[in-house]
């Protein structure tokens, strides 16, 4: 039997995934901005707390949230996978002093396969829900953070830097599209206790 959730309308607070998403996002964004050390050690570092934290929080709130069944299988699947490479990221650390392989490999690596999950989850969520053309800009701006790791020679500063940019970048997308919902959601509400107070007088 199918699940009942799948037909229904998101949840009323499921603008809050985005949302806590975009906010998490901009935080180590800010750390690597105001850091002088980009170093590939004190990159896996950061990306590999905010990976955890993330995939953690971002993961429990979609399967608490999210009514959309694709949605949900896609925000638990990114969370296992970002938590996952976060710790390997953490790992990683010491054996990153010396060279930006690491560094490189393990944001290319979470990012090629969260942005393709994400992208094509999007895709098939289209007509269904009012966060698929968000969910199609995340993948895609994640799945091309991994070409750009993968095809261009960087050296540490500039890896760390990119990471930064794409979380900035992201954080912001889903902060708008999180509040966007948020609106849409309240529109109608106010529209029908407007024309219900008209009926009235």
């Amino acid at each position: 039997m199918a699940d009942a959730r799948d037909t229904a309308p998101e949840r009323a607070r499921a603008w809050l995934v985005p949302v806590v998403r975009g906010a998490l996002a901009l935080v180590p964004a800010a750390v690597i901005t105001f850091s002088q050390d980009h170093s590939p050690a004190f990159g896996l570092t950061v990306f590999g707390s905010w990976a955890v934290v993330a995939g953690l929080v971002v993961g429990a709130l979609s399967l608490r949230l999210v009514a959309d069944r694709v949605g949900r299988m896609t925000a638990a699947a990114n969370g296992v996978v970002t938590v996952a490479s976060g710790l390997v990221a953490l790992g990683l650390r010491d054996t990153a002093s010396n060279g930006v392989g690491a560094f490189t490999f393990s944001v290319a690596v979470w990012a090629a396969v969260t942005g393709i999950i994400e992208l094509l989850a999007g895709l098939r969520l289209r007509g269904r829900s009012p966060a698929a053309r968000d969910v199609i800009a995340a993948g895609a701006l994640t799945a091309a953070l991994a070409l750009v790791f993968v095809l261009l020679p960087l050296d540490p500063v500039t890896a760390v830097g990119l990471l930064g940019a794409y979380l900035v970048l992201i954080g912001v997308l889903l902060l708008i599209g999180g509040f966007s919902q948020k609106w849409a959601a309240a529109q109608p509400a106010d529209a029908g206790a407007a024309a219900s107070g008209t009926e009235r007088s």
